[in-house]
């Protein structure tokens, strides 16, 4: 029975490998590279190379760009540079990059081929006179390859780097043109040119209908090149004809070579490597004649199956291999990938109890004896990745060690020193268990760093995200245990932005609020406190803007505007619609668009509500004061058109009630104080066009109390309550209305507008 190879893939690959270099076919993204990004604390680019950053953790194919499209274009600037140095200045290099990389150069190519091959001209010659010397020997070379390489490059460029659709692949089949480019490899004697005839040998056997004929050609002809690029290049043709003849042994075998020594290559490599079996696997090995060469292959079985283990073997067998570098930027993200901590649920000591105990003790044993072994060509990385393993398993001592050592041959690199900062900083905020002045101290530098320097300086690649989040949750959890409520939230502000639960539920507590606004005030602050400030994204401005929405919907108006007063520029802040219309129908984004005569700031909506209490206080034209009254308070819940007046950081934001915690939901949809108002109206209404009007708005708000409650308040499904057709109900506004003011033009206005009533009346 056959045994899968890798168990533990993270890829899943295409049903046929396109030969060692193919192309992926799929939807490319890296979508998941920001989580990975934002998640940790261990930056890879640290310790290893670039070459190596695709092969970094990552939850798509390759870290950081998905997948690889660079199969047409990987080696354009080596190209470029190795022809400008043999031509010696005899062609502008402006010249030499565009005829090897120009697409409309093809035509030229060919017409100054067949000038030089017949002594006749053309155009192209006749253009190129006066800018490259068509004498000169080398230049007839350059014209000449690029004549028959561009023959083989029209099956072996494929334009699309991705599909839904599998690409017909195409074979060259023109026997005389890999004949003349094979001569030409035998004939020549500059080794510059037989160099990359060879290549083009094996590359046009490749694309050819005999492919054996490659394997042939270059294990008659591989010695006598040097191991160069394009020899690797020419490695991963040969691999990827042995795995389509399932040869997978010989295949993986020879594509390890290439992951080992050839950098470029390392992502069609990895990509490649594909055992279908263990005995595939196992004489992959045995094909392998020195433990390097056993290294690069556990280097590539690291990268899909256990990191682990593979870092065990090539410690055994070659321990100076660069390869470990990279498998432990894997090693270790994985570890930080199955640690969590939960600062809203469990205390500070629980959450590091937890994280004890999800740290993988044998991976801890492990990176302790490589890091304690001095035989690895980066000891620094080992010494690092120990010291952020013991911080997690709680020996922040033993890891204050482990960091100093690490820097004795750190580079000298802003990177590495922030990367180092980073993780000490991590070790020290461990250690603290309880806040106080000495505690404080000892982390005050690294705070400012993180929370002000870092995000200033932007160094590449740095992950430092992770730690600033954590810090704060942290801090927040130890002042919250120490019933410091203020600093808990300055910390970690209470704010989710889910359904049934946004905004900012710490000010809900009157006694939060209050203590928020009296340590804003303060002009003592600590050190820390000052950090703490500054990292909060809420000001006094927002608490006093808060307070007055609060205020508002209470009906407590004076207060509201002393509390509006407070916002700076908030208060000036202008109200989309007019916030005194009552409209037939609720149309917030027709009446925002409307004609308005006069615009409202928030500061000026509270001043005349002011004045029209007064008013009706003093038994003043109550009937119209009462209606406009009714309509502000209307327009400013969830039904009306001035919903920014309540749409803040800490009430919350949202199309729907249910986007907002409970407390808010209940705020923005009570209809009481305007109903409260057309209540009043009506009883002060002189004329039936008057009183039609407040039944009318009284309907309305019947009908938003039958919304709330059905849709809003009920503990049912939303789904099972929306699908129940229960659409126009008789409700006690709509029978007086038509009941007792059918008479009315505004009954006629009602039916003509509102489409609910209408269906009612005709039903």
């Amino acid at each position: 029975m056959k045994k899968t190879f890798l168990s533990k893939l993270l890829i899943t690959f295409s049903s046929i490998l396109l030969f060692g270099y193919g192309i992926i076919y799929a939807c490319g993204g890296g979508d998941w590279f920001d989580n990975w990004y934002y998640n940790s604390n261990f930056t890879p680019e640290t310790f290893a190379d670039e070459s190596y950053v695709p092969l970094f953790l990552s939850g798509d194919v390759f870290y950081g760009i998905g997948f690889d499209d660079q199969h047409n274009s990987r080696f354009n600037d080596q190209i470029t540079a190795d022809w400008q140095s043999f031509l010696k200045g005899k062609m502008n290099p402006e010249e030499v990059k565009a005829f090897l990389l120009d697409n409309d150069r093809k035509i030229k190519v060919e017409e100054l081929y067949f000038f030089f091959k017949t002594g006749k001209k053309n155009e192209s010659s006749i253009g190129f006179a006066s800018k490259i010397n068509l004498k000169e020997p080398k230049v007839k070379e350059f014209i000449t390859f690029l004549y028959l390489a561009q023959h083989i490059e029209s099956v072996s460029v494929v334009e699309k780097n991705w599909s839904y659709d599998p690409v017909v692949y195409k074979s060259f089949t023109d026997a005389a043109i890999i004949k003349e480019i094979e001569n030409k490899y035998s004939a020549i004697k500059d080794t510059f040119l037989k160099n990359r005839y060879w290549f083009q040998t094996v590359k046009a056997y490749f694309y050819s209908d005999n492919k054996q004929k490659a394997i042939e050609f270059f294990n008659k002809t591989a010695s006598e090149v040097p191991q160069n690029t394009l020899y690797y290049r020419a490695v991963s043709y040969i691999a990827g004809i042995h795995y389509k003849q399932k040869n997978y042994a010989v295949s993986n075998y020879l594509y390890s070579r290439v992951f080992d020594k050839c950098p470029e290559m390392r992502v069609v490599a990895a990509y490649n490597f594909h055992p279908q079996e263990n005995n595939d696997w196992k004489e992959s090995l045995e094909m392998a004649s020195t433990n390097q060469e056993k290294a690069a292959l556990w280097a590539i079985r690291g990268y899909y199956n256990d990191e682990q283990e593979a870092i065990a073997a090539i410690f055994e067998l070659d321990p100076s291999s660069s390869h470990l570098n990279y498998l432990l930027t894997r090693l270790i993200n994985n570890q930080e990938n199955k640690i969590s901590a939960d600062y809203q649920k469990n205390t500070v000591a629980e959450n590091k109890k937890q994280q004890k105990a999800k740290l993988n003790q044998s991976v801890l044993a492990l990176v302790d004896t490589i890091a304690n072994s001095d035989t690895v060509d980066k000891p620094y990385s080992w010494k690092m990745a120990l010291g952020y393993l013991l911080s997690l398993n709680g020996d922040y001592d033993k890891a204050d060690k482990m960091y100093a050592a690490s820097e004795k041959d750190l580079p000298e690199t802003v990177l590495a020193s922030s990367q180092l900062r980073l993780l000490r900083f991590v070790n020290n905020l461990n250690k603290i268990s309880k806040i106080d002045s000495k505690s404080e101290q000892t982390i005050l530098n690294d705070l400012k760093w993180l929370y002000e320097e870092l995000p200033a300086k932007n160094i590449e690649n740095l992950r430092f995200y992770n730690a600033s989040n954590w810090s704060r949750q942290y801090l927040s959890a130890l002042y919250k245990a120490q019933n410091n409520v203020v600093m808990a939230e300055l910390f970690s502000q209470s704010t989710a932005y889910y359904s049934g639960n946004a905004g900012n539920s710490f000010y809900d507590d009157e006694k939060n609020l209050l203590a928020m606004k009296s340590f804003l005030q303060k002009s003592d602050k600590t050190q820390m406190e000052q950090i703490a400030e500054k990292i909060y994204n809420l000001k006094w401005r927002d608490i006093s803007n808060f307070q007055a929405v609060k205020a508002t919907f209470e009906n407590k108006i004076p207060q509201a505007i002393a509390y509006m007063k407070e916002t700076d520029s908030v208060q000036h802040y202008v109200l989309l619609g007019n916030p005194f219309n009552g409209n037939i129908k609720d149309c917030h984004d027709c009446e925002h668009a409307a004609y308005q005569k006069r615009k409202f700031t928030q500061i000026d909506f509270l001043n005349l509500i002011n004045e029209m209490q007064r008013k009706i206080a003093n038994n003043e034209d109550v009937y119209n004061n009462s209606l406009l009254l009714g309509n502000a308070f209307y327009n400013i819940s969830h039904f009306g058109n001035a919903r920014t007046f309540y749409e803040i950081s800490i009430v919350g934001y949202g199309s729907s009630p249910t986007y907002f915690r409970e407390a808010m939901k209940r705020m923005i949809i009570d209809g009481s104080v305007s109903k409260m108002y057309y209540q009043t109206a009506l009883l002060a209404a002189k004329t039936k066009e008057q009183k039609a009007k407040c039944i009318y708005m009284l309907a309305k708000c019947e009908r938003n109390d039958f919304y709330n409650q059905r849709y809003y308040f009920q503990n049912k499904n939303y789904w099972e309550v929306y699908g129940d057709k229960i659409n126009f109900l008789a409700w006690n506004g709509f029978k007086t209305l038509e009941k007792d003011y059918s008479d009315t033009k505004y009954y006629q206005d009602v039916i003509r507008e509102c489409g609910y009533f209408n269906t009612y009346v005709n039903q």
